[in-house]
C-alpha cells in the first residue's frame, strides 16, 4: 500500500501525477490548480524557473518537482518520458508552452507550437492510465484561419523535424513570419487532437485542445503593445474584457475531470465570444 505522506513534507505518492509543460505565468496557474489534487511535474526549458514555480507550489502545501526539458528535442523528450514513468505514468498531461508571434521566427514557433507538443503527446501516450487526459492549448488563432491545402497536408506529421522546414517551403518568402507561424502551428493542434483522439481512446483516456481568446498574461500584454489587430480584437470581445489565467485554470481542470470524460478528440473555445463575432455569426 503506497504510504499517503510523507512526515515533515507534502509529499502526497498517493496521488497521481500531472506534467505541466511550460512554467510562465499561465503555466503556473495550471499547475498550481492541478496541484490541488494530483503530484505536479513542472517541466520548463528552463530549469530555474521551473524549480522555482516548484519550489512555491510545495511552500503552499503542494507536491511538485521540477524537470527541465526542451521539448523540441526527441532526446530530451524521452528523457522526459522515462521520467515520468519512473514516477508511475500520467494521469493529466497540460502543455501549456508556446511561443507568441513576437517571441520567436518562423521556425522557432512552429518546432515550439507544434512540433513539441506532438513529440510530448506521443511520447507520454504509452504511460497514460486509464481516465488520463491531455490537454494542449491552441489559441483562437486557430479559429480564425485556415492554410491552403499543401499546407495543411504538411500538418498531418507534426511531429516530424522536418515539417517546420517543409511548411516554410510551401508558403511565399513574405509568408515566414512569426505571425503566419502562429496561426499555422496553433491550427495544428487542433488537427493533432482530432487525429490522436483514436490513439488514447484505445488507452481508455482523451486527448482535446484549449483555444483561448485575449487572456491576460505577460506574454500577452508584450502582444498588445505591438499588434493593433490584437487590440482591434479586444474591443470586439463581446465580454469586453480579457479573460484570466485563472479562468483557462477552470477550463484545464474541467477537461481533466471525470465531468469531461466523454470529451475527446475536440476544442474548448474559450475566448468571451471573439471568435462568433469576428465571424459575424
Amino acid at each position: 500500500m503506497v504510504a499517503a505522506h510523507e512526515l515533515g513534507t507534502s509529499r502526497r505518492p498517493d496521488r497521481q501525477l500531472a506534467v505541466v509543460i511550460g512554467a510562465g505565468g499561465l503555466g503556473t496557474a495550471v499547475a498550481r490548480r492541478l496541484g490541488q489534487h494530483h503530484r505536479v511535474l513542472v517541466v520548463d526549458l528552463d530549469g530555474e524557473r521551473a524549480k522555482a514555480v516548484a519550489r512555491a507550489l510545495c511552500e503552499e502545501g503542494g507536491d511538485a518537482e521540477p524537470f527541465t526539458c526542451d521539448i523540441t528535442r526527441p532526446e530530451a523528450v524521452a528523457e522526459l518520458a522515462d521520467e515520468v514513468r519512473r514516477r508511475g505514468g500520467v494521469r493529466v498531461l497540460a502543455h501549456v508552452a508556446g511561443l507568441s508571434p513576437a517571441a520567436g521566427d518562423f521556425d522557432r514557433i512552429m518546432r515550439v507550437n507544434l512540433t513539441g507538443p506532438a513529440l510530448v503527446a506521443r511520447a507520454l501516450l504509452p504511460l497514460a492510465s486509464t481516465g488520463a487526459a491531455a490537454i494542449v492549448i491552441a489559441s483562437l488563432a486557430s479559429h480564425t484561419f485556415r492554410p491552403d491545402a499543401d499546407v495543411e497536408a504538411l500538418l498531418k506529421e507534426p511531429q516530424d523535424l522536418r515539417t517546420a522546414e517543409r511548411v516554410a517551403v510551401a508558403l511565399e518568402p513574405e509568408q515566414r513570419t512569426g505571425a503566419m507561424a502562429y496561426q499555422i502551428s496553433k491550427y495544428g493542434l487542433l488537427s493533432l487532437c482530432r487525429r490522436e483522439a483514436q490513439a488514447w481512446g484505445e488507452r481508455g483516456a482523451r486527448i482535446v485542445s484549449l483555444s483561448p481568446g485575449l487572456i491576460a498574461t505577460p506574454m500577452g500584454a508584450i502582444e498588445f503593445e505591438r499588434s493593433p489587430i490584437k487590440r482591434e480584437f479586444y474591443a470586439r470581445t463581446p465580454l469586453a474584457r480579457e479573460g484570466t489565467m485563472l479562468e483557462i485554470a477552470d477550463a484545464v481542470e474541467f477537461l481533466a475531470s471525470d465531468a469531461a470524460s466523454f470529451i475527446s478528440g475536440t476544442d474548448l473555445l474559450v475566448d468571451g465570444g471573439l471568435a462568433g463575432a469576428l465571424r459575424g455569426d
